[in-house]
Order: C-alpha cells, then sequence, then structure tokens
C-alpha cells in the first residue's frame, strides 16, 4: 500500500489508462463485440459508473461551500474597494471569451461526431426529469437568464440546479460579509466544510486509477478504437484553445495590448508556474510558485499577488470554462441535438458561472460537467454516459487547462498591480538570467 501512494497520482491514473486501453481492447477485439459488450456491460460499467457517481455526489456540496468561503475570504467589500473589483471583473471577462473560444473549436473540430450514443439512453432519473421548462432546449434566452436565480434556494440545491445554487451562494457569501462580525460563527462554518470537501474529493480522487481503468476498459470493449479518434479531436481542441487564450487573450490582449509590457519576458517570468500547474493539475498546489513568480520575476508587489492570486484560484477558471463549452458540444453532437443561439448562450453564460465554482484541485472541472450538459436537455442518465467516455483521458485535459487557469492568474495580477501602481515595471522588464 505505501509503495502504491508513493507513486504520483497522474502516474497511477496514466497506468490505469493504459491498463484498461489493452484489456478493453483484447475483450473487443479477441472476443468480439456480441460477446465482449455484454460482459463488460455487466461487470466494467458498474464499477465505472459508481466512480462517476461518487464525482457526482460531490458537486452541490463542493460549489456551496467552496464559493460562500471564496466570497467571505475576500473581507470587507470597503476595503477590498478597486482592487477587488478590477481582479474579479478581469477574471470573468476573460471566462466568457474562453467558453466562446471553446465553443469555436468544438464547431470547428467536431470531436463528437460519429460517437453513437442513443438519443434515449436509459431511463431519465428522477433529477433529469425534474428540468425546467427554462433550462429546456427551446427555452428563450429571457427564460434561462432568469432561470439562473432560484425561487426556492432549497429546492435548487435538491434537483443540482448549479447556476442556481451559484447565485444563491455568491449572494449568501455577500450576505455573509455585510453581516460582518454576527456572520462569523457561520462563516467560520462554511469554511470548514469547504476544507472538509476538499479533503472528500481529494479522497475519492485517490480512486481515480480503478475508475479510470473500469471506464476505460468499457468504453473500449463497447465502442472500440474508434472512439479514440474522437477522444482525440477533443483533447487537440482543447489543447489549441488553450494555447490560444494563452497567447491571444493573456499575452496579447492583457499583458501587450493594454499594458504594453514585453510578451516574452511574462511568459518567462511565470514558466516555473505553468510547468508545477500543468505537472500537478492543481491551482491550489501550484498558489505558491505563481506568487513567487509573479512577485519576484515580475514585480507584482507581494500584498497585491497575495490578494489576488488566491481569488484567482478560485474564480479564474478559464481553462474549465474552455473544457465546459467543448463537453457540451461534444455531447449535442453525439446525441445529434441541433444547438441553437439561445443554447450556445446558455452554455457560454452556464459554463462561465459554473467554471467559478470549480474548485482548485485536479479534475474539479469534469465535477461540473453534467451541471452544463443539462442546460441543453440532456438527461443525467446520457451525462453520466459522456462522462464516462471523457473521464479516463481527463488528466491530459485537466494538465493543460489548469496551466490556462495559472496563466490567466498572473496576467490579471499583473494588469492589477499596474493599475494601482504597485508594480514595478524595471523587474518585469528586466531580462531573465539562464
Amino acid at each position: 500500500m505505501k509503495a502504491w501512494t508513493e507513486i504520483t497520482l497522474w502516474k497511477r491514473v496514466m497506468g490505469g489508462l493504459a491498463l484498461g486501453l489493452i484489456v478493453g481492447l483484447i475483450m473487443r477485439y479477441g472476443l468480439g463485440l456480441e460477446t465482449s459488450a455484454p460482459i463488460a456491460d455487466t461487470w466494467l460499467k458498474p464499477f465505472g459508473d459508481s466512480f462517476v457517481r461518487l464525482i457526482k455526489m460531490l458537486v452541490v456540496p463542493l460549489i456551496f461551500t467552496t464559493l460562500v468561503a471564496g466570497v467571505t475570504a475576500m473581507g470587507d467589500p470597503k476595503k477590498l474597494g478597486s482592487l477587488g473589483a478590477r481582479a474579479i471583473g478581469l477574471y470573468l471577462a476573460t471566462t466568457f471569451v474562453a467558453v466562446t473560444l471553446g465553443l469555436i473549436m468544438g464547431t470547428i473540430f467536431q470531436p463528437g461526431n460519429g460517437v453513437e450514443i442513443a438519443a434515449d439512453a436509459g431511463a431519465q432519473t428522477e433529477v433529469g426529469s425534474k428540468i425546467s421548462a427554462a433550462q429546456s432546449a427551446d427555452a428563450s434566452i429571457a427564460d434561462k437568464l432568469l432561470a439562473i436565480i432560484p425561487t426556492n434556494p432549497a429546492e435548487a440545491l435538491a434537483q443540482q440546479d448549479v447556476l442556481g445554487i451559484i447565485f444563491f451562494s455568491i449572494i449568501f457569501g455577500v450576505g455573509c460579509l455585510m453581516a460582518k462580525d454576527k456572520a462569523a460563527p457561520i462563516q467560520s462554518a462554511i469554511e470548514s466544510a469547504a476544507e472538509v470537501m476538499m479533503k472528500v474529493t481529494i479522497l475519492v480522487m485517490e480512486l481515480a486509477p480503478f475508475g479510470v481503468f473500469f471506464l476505460m476498459s468499457w468504453v473500449m470493449a463497447t465502442k472500440g478504437i474508434d472512439i479514440l479518434f474522437s477522444l482525440g479531436l477533443l483533447t487537440i481542441a482543447l489543447y489549441l484553445a488553450c494555447a490560444v487564450h494563452m497567447f491571444l487573450v493573456y499575452g496579447l490582449g492583457i499583458v501587450k495590448g493594454i499594458l504594453g509590457l514585453p510578451l516574452v519576458r511574462f511568459f518567462g517570468g511565470i514558466r516555473d508556474a505553468q510547468a508545477v500547474a500543468y505537472s500537478t493539475a492543481s491551482s491550489a498546489g501550484t498558489l505558491p510558485v505563481t506568487i513567487e513568480n509573479v512577485s519576484e520575476n515580475l514585480g507584482v508587489r507581494k500584498s497585491v499577488a497575495a490578494s489576488v492570486l488566491p481569488v484567482g484560484a478560485t474564480v479564474n477558471m478559464d481553462g474549465t470554462a474552455i473544457y465546459l463549452g467543448l463537453v457540451a458540444l461534444f455531447a449535442a453532437q453525439a446525441l445529434g441535438i441541433e444547438m441553437t443561439m439561445a443554447m450556445y448562450l446558455s452554455v457560454a453564460l452556464g459554463a462561465t458561472l459554473t467554471s467559478i465554482g470549480a474548485a482548485a484541485i485536479p479534475s474539479a472541472g469534469l465535477l461540473l460537467a453534467a451541471a452544463v450538459l443539462s442546460s441543453i436537455g440532456v438527461t443525467e442518465e446520457q451525462s453520466l454516459l459522456i462522462i464516462a467516455m471523457i473521464f479516463p483521458f481527463d488528466r491530459l485535459l485537466d494538465m493543460m487547462r489548469t496551466m490556462t487557469n495559472v496563466t490567466g492568474d498572473a496576467a490579471v495580477a499583473s494588469a492589477v498591480a499596474k493599475w494601482e501602481g504597485e508594480l514595478d515595471e524595471e523587474v518585469f522588464r528586466k531580462e531573465p538570467t539562464i
């Protein structure tokens, strides 16, 4: 057991992926589809589904506790002032651009085409059957916007209405700030609950190598090697979208365009943080390195870095937003759902808000995919199938989207520091020593 835990999680996940790939292909092409499919459905899929359900179990409590804790951690809004407003404004703006870019890449690459998922896959569960008219595919844009405001927060929590939960969580957090000292007990309790949920999530993710093995074996045994082409397209689309977003939005848009600072120096100054983010797939785990890189290499005053970057680790999830947009289009294409403009807007808005609730831990974005899928009429059973197919590759996807998130944190911290007069441009422009 000790030898197993000493192996880093991502290596164990990759091992489960490789072993599942081999077992699934042997079953598919050694036994034939007619023999391998029933065996895979009976003996492999239930274990994979159990892991996916464990992940979905975490969604509501994780979003509520981490969002409320994130809002209350900002402190007194009056003290936060323009620094917080500018940082959050930039984070939200770049996130909306990110999900739009994800939708564009999904439209270009069409990763879901050729993936066979029956439109009536499984019986629609109670949660899926309670999708409101405002969330359905043919609802108007106004209805979709109004549906974000829950008329009954308890009902929103019970029905896993993620957008409603996010809206209520933010309002609840602001209420805690306004109540000041009187809210201290509940604020402390929610912060403790958020920490507990983080630990529970990490505990569940320890099962990821086994979940990946069973899911990959089932996917290969039932779908065959052709599914790798679709998942490969999804991976290429995500990596390309993230690279374009980092270069165009963060680099040319913010650093070069708005701030007038050298682009090469910016990326050179945060390369350590990017490397750690890519290898760990954790914004929270990368935070100390990000703060050090931004303050030491880019000249951002430490007080600003320590204020802006932790908020970014919670709020700025541009890579996750790109991912959610791509997964939504992947599902729509696989299920033959014709996307309307209202549905595109629903996905863009949903992914923007939902990504804010993504905890800064590995594979957190996957927890929220079902929430965005429900906004285009995908049932819970169908979303489970989509997630089951994608999850074995999620580690590769998560590494890139985490690096994107951390790069965005550094760009926004640099922008806020300059606007607040807390940026040492001489340090930023200094040629790095090799």
